[in-house]
């Protein structure tokens, strides 16, 4: 196995204290010295700065961009407005999730932001989906988020004009000629900004932002457990090849103009299966799980509808402590219909152990609307 590779930022992460571990690929903080409880509790309260720079970030130009990207993905691309941005999937041709993604349409082009285990598989799809258009993978650039109540005043002290951005804004601005792509978005629940940042630049602006008032270094950890609480998916795990969009509860992110009946309807790939699930259901969805007592449930985790059931009806795929909430946290697949307040049981090392369907999120988002 190659070893990881280094972030532009591995030596602030260094001199912070970071602990550093492999994750797609390569050297990330999983947390600081604080640790991961206060890391998360901190990005409630005040602001958390995440070093993103393992995502990819992929240019698309060319005539016709937002019609061609739309041959791939479910999602409204060609009535995203200039300046705006909004979350979507790629998708296999029966179905499956192939990658979640933001795209943003940045006027003379649209930036795309997918996952860093999966953004070389995506370029290749992309570039064999759409081969009369210009599909570049940005090495030059890296990616900072900045999240929670007091992002926005951080943030605009160093560049005052994003105070006035607005939830899935994006934006150019420049902070010592340094032209900064931001999005007043984020993976937290919390208000918050992703910025990426020339890569020579990383460093300096990385450290104007933590020298603003209730800013911390965040790692993996904590960003983990906190896009839990909000119920986000995290691909890989609560999103897979062999799982749909409507499985994950992701219908919302197929607009109205791409199903049945509307004016693009379809055409994208798996379209037969996911437009017949958005019509009658599918078989099993993603659900919130509350487990009993104080011990987390964590991917895996074989669900059964009673503590004497031989076989399984579902099953954990992201799961642990939320601090917010103050409890086991977990997210997983169950038959659909299974009604919230109903109680499964978990198989945690050969015990069964009840677990209760939850509404998502646990946690409410606080965005900037």
């Amino acid at each position: 196995m190659d070893d990881p590779v280094p972030l532009p930022l591995d030596g602030l992460h260094a001199e912070l204290g970071g602990r550093m571990v492999p994750f797609a690929g390569y050297s990330m903080p999983v947390q600081y010295p604080a640790g991961v409880m206060a890391e998360h509790l901190h990005t409630r309260a005040k602001a958390g700065l995440f070093d993103v720079s393992h995502m990819g970030q992929v240019v698309v130009r060319g005539d016709g961009a937002a019609a061609a990207l739309e041959t791939l993905v479910p999602v409204d691309v060609a009535g995203l407005a200039d300046g705006r941005q909004r979350y979507g999937v790629l998708t296999f041709s029966d179905g499956g999730v192939a990658d979640d993604l933001m795209v943003a349409n940045r006027g003379d082009h649209l930036l795309l932001v997918v996952n860093g285990a999966m953004k070389h598989l995506d370029l290749e799809s992309l570039r064999k989906g759409l081969p009369d258009h210009s599909v570049e993978m940005l090495e030059d650039r890296a990616l900072l988020a900045l999240q929670g109540p007091s992002a926005e005043a951080a943030l605009a002290a160093l560049v005052p004009g994003a105070a006035g951005m607005r939830f899935m804004d994006v934006a150019t601005f420049d902070w010592e000629g340094a032209p900064l792509w931001i999005s007043r978005s984020g993976y937290t629940g919390e208000d918050g900004f992703e910025i990426s940042v020339p890569a020579e630049r990383i460093d300096a602006f990385a450290r104007a932002l933590l020298a603003q008032e209730g800013v911390m270094p965040i790692g993996l950890g904590a960003r983990d457990s906190l896009r839990l609480e909000a119920g986000m998916p995290l691909y890989g795990q609560d999103l897979a090849a062999d799982i749909t969009p409507v499985e994950a509860a992701l219908g919302w992110a197929i607009q109205k103009v791409r199903r049945a009946g509307g004016d693009r309807a379809g055409g994208f790939p798996g379209a037969d299966r996911i437009l017949a699930e958005l019509a009658e259901g599918p078989r099993r969805i993603r659900v919130g799980l509350r487990p009993e007592g104080r011990a987390p449930m964590r991917a895996g985790v074989m669900l059964y509808e009673s503590a004497e059931a031989t076989a399984p009806c579902g099953t954990v795929t992201s799961g642990g402590f939320g601090p917010s909430v103050g409890a086991p946290i977990a997210m997983g697949y169950v038959p659909v219909g299974t009604a919230v307040g109903s109680v499964l049981y978990g198989d945690l090392r050969g015990r069964r152990l009840p677990v209760t369907i939850a509404e998502l999120p646990f946690y409410q988002p606080r965005y900037r609307r």
